[in-house]
């Protein structure tokens, strides 16, 4: 996720407020509190890794989506909190005001195996499957914005916890300043589940695609 660049430069009043970091408008200092290290307290996933591909600067819909593989490898981890905005007025947004406080990672590099992504729709499921049948699918520049993740195993090479993710190196994208997150050279994750508002990247290649309704989702 990128931040906006300082807008007070030499000619701007002297008066003038500084500039602040902003998502949507919305500070990024609000996310800040983002209770990433309980899920690492609790042995759960801490998620996927920053990469090349900005996290959700589109409005959200406000319907969450599941996502599960039975595995995940990748390289260049980072992570994040962050805001995400629905579109005004939008009939999902409920008593939130159309934001969502959400867990952004990523990878610079992943490949997963046996991918399924679903979402309700009034009562059935649009069912996406791929990489199911010994291809796995493979993505560059892969976020995900997530209100909640899990997993049964996550290992992690040359993790860093707590630092400020606006100073982060592994991954190809920065946090907003002052931001609590973590960085690894790799993790590799299993059986992993996440509800997600948001996914984006550079590429993706899904073999053996399948796209359909289902009764039941993910």
């Amino acid at each position: 996720m990128a931040l906006p660049e300082d807008t007070n430069g030499p000619d701007s009043p002297p008066d003038s407020p500084p500039a602040t970091d902003r998502r949507g408008g919305v500070r990024y200092r609000r996310a800040a509190l983002m209770g990433v290290p309980a899920f690492l307290i609790a042995g759960a996933l801490v998620g996927l890794t920053a990469s090349g591909a900005l996290a959700a600067q589109f409005a959200i819909s406000g319907m969450p989506f599941v996502v599960t593989a039975d595995s995940l490898e990748g390289s260049g981890f980072g992570q994040f909190g962050a805001l995400d905005n629905m579109a005004d007025g939008s009939p999902n947004a409920g008593d939130t005001g159309g934001q969502v406080l959400v867990i952004v990672t990523a990878f610079r590099e992943a490949k997963l195996t046996n991918l399924c992504q679903s979402v309700e729709l009034g009562g059935t499921h649009l069912l996406i499957t791929a990489g199911n049948k010994g291809t796995p699918v493979k993505a560059s520049g892969l976020t995900t914005d997530s209100s909640d993740m899990s997993a049964k195993l996550a290992e992690f090479e040359n993790i860093e916890i707590g630092g400020d993710a606006s100073t982060y190196d592994k991954p190809p994208i920065k946090g907003p300043l002052g931001s609590f997150g973590q960085q690894a050279d790799s993790v590799t994750i299993t059986k992993v589940r996440q509800n997600n508002y948001a996914t984006t990247a550079t590429r993706f290649t899904l073999p053996d695609l399948s796209m359909g309704f289902s009764s039941k989702g993910c």
